[in-house]
């Protein structure tokens, strides 16, 4: 007999560690990661606040990315489609929010796991049947403005990600304010802590529910628009999208805008960069981040313990 044929182990590539590299690999995972973030906000703040689990949140994501698409070979403007898009399923998600997801308050995890499953699965099969969206990979255009690169170091790097990286910080920056600063900002926080409390004293926590998770679903899709140009649509990139979300949940804290940040920016860079230095082992190195983190801090970075 033989000697059994051993599979051979993944390849480490030869690390060149030159600060240039090191510049552009920081750049492009604080770019992934401010773009997480408009994901993960909304997913975040919704399990904390409306105690819903939402795994139809990548399914806005996708929609946002598609109907920026479309709205872009229609007007033949980028600026419009990121606009447009996140309205459209920003209704979308209101109208799920009251239709679907309220009839189920108090019934437990296992009938929103189911539902929203099911919402996401048919919403991937839409996508497909829908002509000129699924089925092929499609590529969203950056406008003309934002289509060049700027000398950093001994290379380009592209002003599109830069721009990015700049509409998330700020959007980051103008959430937090709103989270902290305005009544708003209080009333959600409020329900997030405690939800019947709030309503006793007076505040329409339905309707706060339904704006937050429409302002959730608009986020996602805004993050889809944004991050369009940099990645390609595709069957599936609901999924890959809500497990990154769904992590960054978990390493910042739920119900946390703040976790949600910082939780984004250090998937973001992890992942980054264990593409670039560890191609093979770059998935499972996001899985050691949050492993450590429950070890370390089970409520997350920034969570509250219960």
């Amino acid at each position: 007999m033989g000697r059994p044929v051993r599979s051979p182990l993944p390849r480490i590539p030869m690390l060149n560690l030159t600060p240039d590299f090191l510049l552009i690999q920081l750049l492009n995972g604080l770019s992934s990661g401010v773009l997480l973030f408009l994901i993960s906000a909304g997913l975040s703040i919704i399990f904390g606040m409306m105690d819903v689990i939402n795994l139809a949140h990548g399914s806005f994501y996708m929609l946002g990315a598609y109907f920026g698409l479309t709205i872009l070979r229609v007007t033949q403007s980028f600026w419009l489609a990121l606009i447009l898009a996140p309205l459209l399923v920003a209704l979308l998600g209101l109208a799920g929010e009251r239709f679907l997801l309220r009839p189920l308050k108090g019934r437990g995890h296992l009938d929103q796991v189911l539902l929203t499953f099911g919402v996401a699965l048919v919403l991937a099969d839409l996508v497909l049947a829908v002509p000129g969206w699924g089925g092929t990979v499609r590529a969203l255009p950056a406008p003309p403005e934002l289509a060049g690169s700027i000398p950093i170091g001994k290379g380009q790097y592209p002003v599109y990600r830069l721009f990015a990286i700049g509409v998330g910080l700020l959007l980051a920056l103008i959430l937090g304010l709103i989270i902290t600063r305005t009544q708003i900002g209080a009333i959600v926080r409020a329900g997030v802590a405690d939800a019947e409390m709030a309503s006793g004293l007076g505040i329409n926590i339905s309707l706060v529910f339904s704006l937050v998770f429409a302002v959730g679903a608009a986020l996602a899709a805004f993050g889809g628009v944004m991050t369009a140009p940099i990645v390609s649509l595709q069957p599936g990139m609901d999924a890959d999208t809500l497990i990154r979300a769904l992590i960054v949940v978990v390493v910042g804290g739920l119900g946390t805008l703040r976790g949600a940040f910082w939780g984004s920016l250090l998937i973001g860079e992890v992942d980054n960069f264990g593409r670039a230095l560890l191609p093979d082992y770059a998935l499972f190195s996001i899985y050691v981040i949050m492993a450590v983190v429950l070890l370390l801090r089970p409520a997350g970075l920034f969570g509250r313990k219960t």
